[in-house]
């Protein structure tokens, strides 16, 4: 029985940013975004704080002295969205910091909207 995927869809230049990382990283992290279409949840996901429970999920990697996240939501029915990627610079705590929060919630509605559109049809692509 063949596998069927939820759509994939990057929201700003969140592929572009995930690009970036070390391989080692982007293989971790791209594999997480598969469990996730999948409908699966990679171990290393865990829900972002600050979003209500576990639509908003991010994965964090450790890699050579840094640490590199990315953050999806699979509460939009059918796709999963990919926010934000990111290394965080801050050496202080483990809070991702505000003006990456502030990303996450501009590009979650950003989500919201293109899904909502979609379903209605208005689009041929989430």
């Amino acid at each position: 029985m063949e596998k069927v995927l939820k759509p994939l869809v990057w929201i700003g230049d969140s592929r572009k940013c995930l690009k970036a990382f070390p391989e080692d990283v982007r293989d971790g992290m791209g594999f997480a975004l598969y469990r996730a279409q999948e409908g699966r949840k990679h171990p290393n996901a865990k829900p972002l704080k600050g979003f209500g429970g576990a639509g908003v999920l991010e994965v964090v990697e450790d890699y050579d002295g840094n640490t590199y996240r990315a953050v999806y939501t699979v509460k939009l029915a059918g796709v999963v969205y990919t926010l934000h990627a990111f290394m965080k610079k801050s050496k202080q705590g483990i809070a991702t910091p505000k003006p990456d929060m502030d990303k996450v919630r501009e590009r979650l509605k950003e989500a919201q909207r293109r899904h909502a559109e979609w379903s209605k049809g208005e689009r041929n692509e989430p």
